[in-house]
């Protein structure tokens, strides 16, 4: 029996962001994109160095919420 990919979603959602992070870039590298999509070699050279410093965990990433409160209390409309 396959697993039910929306309960597989809502486990991976739980996990910490670094985790999900990982999980996410594993599923994209999974679908070949590069042969889809024509990067520059300097493109290509900052997708990787980012990708090394949230794996190295040289940087803190933020959920999307926290983001989006702080731009509203900035940004007020």
């Amino acid at each position: 029996m396959k697993p039910d990919p929306q309960k597989l979603l809502e486990e991976a959602l739980q996990y910490e962001p670094t985790t999900r992070a990982f999980i996410a870039e594993t599923l994209l590298e999974s679908l070949d994109f590069e042969e889809d999509f024509d990067l520059s070699q300097s493109w290509r050279d900052e997708i990787r160095q980012r990708c090394q410093e949230v794996d190295g965990g040289k940087v803190e990433l933020i959920d999307s919420e926290t983001v989006l409160t702080e731009l509203r209390k900035q940004f007020p409309t």
